[in-house]
């Protein structure tokens, strides 16, 4: 199983609970990563039992105080706190109102630096689907800013409302949320994600077609409800609400993602399905001879999707992009989410709209998957950072010069 990257985790704990004063002890940090009591194994040449979790997150402090983030608290063993670097919010360049410039280009796609409602009235081409993570409702804003609970559902329908007459018939919306929303000093989740279904069908006529579960390896969380008060369970996933403008003509095929089938089910494959018969649930499913035997491309991915938060070539952009002085972005879908629902959901060639293109994640899906694609993003910072991450792509081209261009060892990306 894939460890956890504890990095931004840990960053977060440490903006999220301490007290800038007199900063967080290793016990208290422990116990808000769900860490307390790990597993103990046999470590070194004295061959000592060690907490190896314990190990992994003091690994982590040491880099951090390399990056010059977290210092101890004088006096206090164990206790670390915040640089005033680190408190410091990236210094982010929104584009200005009615501004539009062509950040980076490939043979599939363009990443453009603008405000979203400055284009998206003005676009004239087919769209078969639009894949975005939008900001989230956070009470607390990141530095790219958010709007808040109670404005999001008109955020997010007025953002994807000027493109619905270029979705094509059985086009799709996938909209990557967050599951952390509650009501102030409750524990209580807000109801932001019902509210905004409602408002998808009744405001703009779309039909929710799948509530689709990220399962992820992400920090444990809320950090007040679950770590103190203890009055909730770690959230474990975050919904991708997909919905449709005309369900009966869904252009979605479960054929472009499927997966191996299990030995198990290879080898029923191979020994010409059951042999037996038999009934279950009440009658509701029975078997017969020969039942799956039928020679399949592969099996029907589950709408529950065990994907990791973080990956090598992120970890290398994210390098990368701080050496060139580029704020990095703390909230990336993963490119192995976005590339899923964009083969799900869309046939090859198609185009792919991406109106929050953040890091360009989805932008990089497409390019594995041979999808066209255009992101719209209003920070110059992330399209900047994100246009590291496509600089291999065939026919790459970008409209800005950042030293350093080629230096990290990306992965190649194929036609």
């Amino acid at each position: 199983m894939q460890q956890p990257d504890l990095f931004e985790p840990l960053l977060a704990a440490y903006r999220q609970v301490q007290i800038h004063d007199e900063g967080i002890s290793n016990t208290k940090l422990y116990e808000t990563l769900n860490v307390a009591n790990g597993e103990r194994s046999p470590v070194g040449r004295a061959r000592q039992p060690h907490n190896l979790a314990h190990r992994r997150v003091r690994w982590h402090q040491q880099t951090m105080k390399a990056m010059g983030l977290i210092e101890r608290v004088p006096g206090q063993r164990g206790t670390w706190r915040l640089t005033p670097q680190a408190q410091q919010d990236p210094e982010l360049t929104p584009a200005p109102e009615g501004v539009a410039m062509v950040a980076c280009s490939t043979n599939l796609g363009c990443a453009i630096w603008v405000r979203s409602e400055t284009l998206i009235s003005q676009f004239t081409e087919s769209i078969h689907a639009i894949i975005t993570s939008p900001p989230y409702p956070l009470r607390h804003a990141r530095a790219y800013g958010n709007p808040s609970e109670e404005a999001f559902v008109d955020f997010i329908c007025g953002s994807i409302e000027p493109l619905l007459k270029n979705l094509v018939r059985g086009g799709c919306i996938a909209l990557n949320l967050s599951n952390d929303i509650f009501l102030a000093r409750s524990p209580a989740r807000s109801l932001y994600l019902e509210k905004l279904t409602i408002a998808m069908s009744q405001k703009l006529g779309l039909s929710l077609i799948d509530r689709v579960v990220w399962a992820s390896n992400k920090a444990p969380g809320p950090t007040y409800w679950a770590s103190i008060t203890r009055q909730q369970l770690c959230v474990g996933y975050e919904p991708v609400l997909v919905f449709c403008n005309d369900p009966v003509a869904c252009i979605a095929d479960n054929r472009r993602v499927l997966q191996p089938h299990s030995p198990r089910h290879a080898q029923l494959l191979a020994r010409g399905g059951e042999q037996r018969t038999a009934r279950y649930g009440d009658g509701a499913y029975k078997l017969r001879p020969g039942s799956f035997s039928n020679q399949t491309l592969g099996t029907i991915p589950k709408n529950v999707l065990n994907i990791p938060t973080t990956s090598k070539e992120v970890a290398q952009s994210r390098k990368l992009a701080k050496s060139l002085g580029l704020a990095t972005h703390g909230a990336l879908m993963p490119v192995k989410l976005a590339r899923l629902l964009v083969e799900f959901l869309t046939p090859p060639e198609a185009l792919v709209v991406d109106i929050f293109g953040g890091w360009l994640s989805t932008a990089l899906a497409c390019e594995e998957a041979g999808r066209r694609w255009i992101a719209f993003e209003k920070m110059a910072q992330y399209v900047a950072g994100g246009s590291l991450r496509l600089q291999h792509c065939e026919g790459f081209m970008a409209s800005f010069d950042l030293p350093g261009w080629n230096e990290a060892p990306f992965r190649t990306v194929g036609n």
